[in-house]
């Protein structure tokens, strides 16, 4: 994508030519080379989501931005119910609720090095990873009704944690509005046994090394020191998040007409806010996310249980958990107005700022913790969310590096064994179950992501907290 086809705003700040209606409604927080580094399709898809009915002010691209089913991934954009708006899935994506949570150990490179190829090991056994991993919790129809209403919640109860997890949640463990029986047998039975799982692709379980503080006092608060460990799990809903999905817009596509709806693209597929389908399609969500949720809660137990027998004396007490990849009904002041809206974010994170209610009382000074993933060799990344997010963007930052190589290219270009090999060289040690789904996560398969969240904070959506570097990378 090139810069000069856009109307730039400010450095990292850019929005796409005026429609017909003389209106810019689509916009991309971008340095020149992160454009430089974004497929055309990025503008294309954007600028198709402002068509949508009940678009409020701009849709936005974060700078990691690229090609996704319907929406760009890294897509935000905020719809009205008021004003005709619609839900839509491909707005939300197939991995309901993919995210991060990261965790305190209270231990330091000493303390992990002497035991870090049998942690390794451990966790990777006690871990399942990759496609059709299956885990030993298996759910009845009523247990899978009850999880799916829960969440994290539901996942406490079960002995998987304690209640002080929830409130470094968001939603508190449990997102309201769930409807399990808008979710079909089909996808109920995919997760049947997938409950403490990974999955495969880009999702992991690191153990990293806090390497630079760039914001003192809001590393104080979140409990963050140069030299720390940190565990973190990046993962979502498996198999029944994709099958909503793929319901969902096959439905909101064959029922398109019936609610006089003129898509741009079959793919953006969705259904008025106030509508059935639409009331079905946000329950059906709703439980997906409560099934990530609940997901990331048993993987939280599993990993304080493996570090329980190599390093007894710590917790792994929660520092927080954010979810990508969802719709949720907020109240945003727009136009000096507070307005309830349907907030999409595909490959986006929530990035409260200072004081918002909705944040744990010890982190209302500083704003919501946001967690960025990297890939296997490179950083991850905690931020704070920043008040003049809200105005930017509804609240909203990256959630990761974002891809530049496909898949199938990454494979043509690296090998498993190579990339195990480039690691263990920078001293990480690698367990995957799949040598091609490591080549697939290659870490030149993605953008800079320190690049990445230097455009996220130098554009006012988050600020820089802490890097953080992998010791150990479990993959699926």
């Amino acid at each position: 994508m090139q810069s000069q086809d856009l109307h730039k705003i400010s450095s990292y700040q850019w929005e796409l030519p005026e429609s017909a209606g003389g209106k810019r409604r689509a916009g991309i927080f971008a340095d020149r080379n992160l454009l430089a580094q974004m497929d055309a399709k990025v503008s294309e898809q954007l600028a198709n989501v402002t068509a949508l009915p009940g678009l409020v002010k701009t849709a936005w691209a974060m700078p990691d931005a690229h090609w996704g089913y319907g929406f760009p991934i890294g897509g935000v954009a905020a719809f009205d119910p008021e004003q005709g708006g619609v839900i839509s899935a491909g707005g939300v994506g197939f991995d309901i609720a993919c995210g991060v949570r990261t965790l305190h150990t209270g231990l330091t490179a000493a303390d992990i090095t002497p035991v870090k190829k049998a942690l390794a090991d451990r966790l990777a056994a006690r871990i399942p990873a990759g496609v059709g991993s299956r885990g030993k919790i298996r759910l009845d129809s009523r247990q899978m009704d009850a999880m799916l209403a829960g969440g994290a919640r539901w996942a406490v109860d079960q002995g998987y944690g304690n209640t002080g997890d929830l409130d470094l949640i968001e939603e508190q463990g449990k997102m309201t509005g769930a409807n399990p029986g808008a979710v079909s047998r089909r996808a109920k039975d995919r997760q049947t046994d997938e409950m403490g799982t990974l999955g495969s692709g880009n999702h992991y379980l690191e153990v990293q090394l806090v390497t630079e503080i760039f914001d003192q006092t809001a590393a104080d608060t979140f409990g963050i020191a140069e030299g720390d460990i940190k565990i973190s799990l990046h993962c979502g809903s498996r198999g029944l998040g994709h099958q909503i999905g793929t319901e969902f817009l096959r439905s909101m596509v064959a029922q398109a007409g019936k609610h006089g709806l003129k898509l741009p693209d079959r793919e953006l597929a969705c259904a008025p806010i106030n509508s059935s389908l639409g009331h079905a399609y946000y329950g059906a969500m709703c439980a997906g996310v409560n099934c990530a949720l609940a997901n990331r809660q048993i993987l939280t137990h599993l990993t304080r249980q493996v570090f329980s027998k190599f390093l007894s004396t710590t917790t792994l007490p929660l520092l927080y958990d954010v979810s990508h990849n969802t719709c949720k009904v907020e109240n945003h002041l727009v136009n000096n107005r507070q307005r309830r809206l349907f907030v999409h974010r595909k490959g986006a994170t929530r990035a409260y700022g200072p004081g918002h209610p909705d944040l744990p009382r010890k982190y209302q000074n500083v704003g919501q913790p946001v967690l960025i993933g990297g890939t296997m060799g490179t950083a991850s990344y905690i931020l704070s969310g920043t008040g003049s997010s809200e105005e930017l963007a509804f609240s909203s930052a990256c959630h990761g590096a974002g891809r530049v190589m496909s898949r199938t290219k990454a494979r043509k270009t690296w090998r498993g064994k190579s990339v195990i090999d480039q690691l263990a060289g920078q001293g990480i040690e690698v367990r995957s179950p799949s040598l091609r789904g490591l080549a697939e996560e290659a870490p030149g398969a993605y953008k800079n992501v320190s690049a990445v969240v230097e455009v996220t904070h130098q554009a006012g959506l988050a600020k820089k907290v802490a890097r953080l570097e992998p010791l150990i990378v479990i993959k699926g």
